[in-house]
């Protein structure tokens, strides 16, 4: 009896293993294939606003607008490299996106990952003032009623805490850490700002559209396992 029980732990372990062996780890593929827009679907811009160039991911900034991924992504970890190639360039890759844009601002819901370009705070003077304003290049902030708890809080923004940005003509790395509301951003490889406690923690990505041409490549995403999500955390599926 006494081998019996002893035998009975082994077996079960024996199965546990063999399931874990047997389960795909999480691995990074491909959101744009360098060729095409395969995978991404035209929101509210124009057919020529998006352009596959020279294995790049081309956006003319015209006119204001977003081009969403084909399904939701709940918890992942997003790579993506862009490029500003005008002076104050404004852009953003939109995280837990409805896709469903407001017809005043053209822009839907979300957490909205910022791309501004070096230059915008000095383009945008008012009576001769800079705003006052620091990295903005890596805000993290709720967009269209999603609300967030920012970890380096500018109002209800998330500012980063350190400038690692290069300006236009220049390529940045961010990397996007998504996992259950939260939200962790590496600017050209170390972690600078954050959010908690999204009020929408599962949707779509939209890449924004936004006045300026800008340059996207290397985008990737790793899924990650569901969390605990209800019906009211998660944008409705188009």
């Amino acid at each position: 009896m006494k081998r019996f029980a002893i035998t009975i732990p082994l077996i079960l372990l024996a199965f546990l293993l063999a399931g874990t062996r047997a389960a795909p780890a999480p691995a990074f593929h491909d959101l744009f294939n360098g060729r095409d827009l395969h995978g991404w679907i035209n929101v509210n811009t124009s057919p020529d606003t998006w352009k596959v160039k020279d294995g790049l991911l081309v956006c003319s900034g015209h006119p204001i607008g977003v081009m969403r991924s084909e399904k939701q992504y709940e918890n992942f970890i997003l790579h993506i490299e862009w490029m500003h190639m005008e002076p104050g360039g404004n852009s953003g890759v939109f995280v837990w996106s409805n896709a469903r844009p407001n017809p005043e601002s053209r822009l839907p819901n979300g957490v909205e990952v910022q791309m501004l370009e070096l230059e915008w705070p000095n383009l945008h003077k008012k009576d001769g003032v800079t705003p006052p304003i620091a990295y903005v290049h890596g805000e993290l902030f709720g967009v269209g009623g999603v609300k967030t708890i920012p970890d380096n809080p500018r109002g209800e923004r998330s500012k980063s805490i350190e400038n690692r940005c290069k300006g236009r003509g220049e390529w940045n790395t961010y990397d996007v850490v998504a996992i259950d509301g939260v939200i962790k951003l590496s600017v050209n490889g170390k972690f600078v700002n954050g959010i908690s406690r999204s009020s929408q923690k599962k949707g779509y990505l939209c890449l924004e559209s936004e006045g300026a041409e800008i340059h996207f490549r290397n985008i990737r995403i790793m899924e990650l396992p569901p969390g605990v999500t209800s019906p009211d955390q998660a944008a409705p599926e188009l």
